[in-house]
């Protein structure tokens, strides 16, 4: 006998299936890292980065696929993400986070997501992103 609740959560699509899968996940990942490394604005993230950044984009696909209800690249690679962890050693401050933030919502339009998926994913961007904040200012 199926639970109601596995029905219900079964007919609700995951932020995964309502990026677009994959490919789209790829493609906010690529565009978030371009915008990174052509626009100003983003030049204190930027310089957090390694010169390439090759594999700062596999990382956050594999991770955001994952995160967004999909397959799990990441932890089959890596491990547990230990996102705070792993971020400890550069200094993350408000300037960072919101930087990183704003990145991230230009991303999402770029790539054309709807504006309701784009306010929900941002503010589940902006806990995680807060978390990560690990330097005053």
């Amino acid at each position: 006998m199926s639970d109601l609740n596995d029905e219900v959560s079964a007919a609700q699509p995951t932020a995964f299936e309502l990026v677009g899968g994959e490919a789209r996940v790829r493609e906010l990942v690529d565009r978030f890292y371009d915008l990174m490394d052509l626009e100003a604005d983003f030049a204190g993230i930027r310089a957090l980065h390694p010169e390439s950044l090759d594999g700062s984009r596999d990382k956050l696909f594999w991770f955001l696929c994952g995160w967004l209800g999909g397959p799990d690249h990441y932890i089959s690679r890596c491990g547990h993400p230990r996102l705070r962890a792993r971020h400890l050693p550069f200094a993350i401050a408000s300037s960072e986070r919101d930087q990183w933030l704003r990145c991230m919502a230009w991303a999402m339009e770029d790539i054309g997501l709807a504006e309701p998926l784009r306010e929900r994913l941002l503010g589940s961007f902006f806990e995680t992103a807060d978390w990560m904040r690990n330097r005053n200012g």
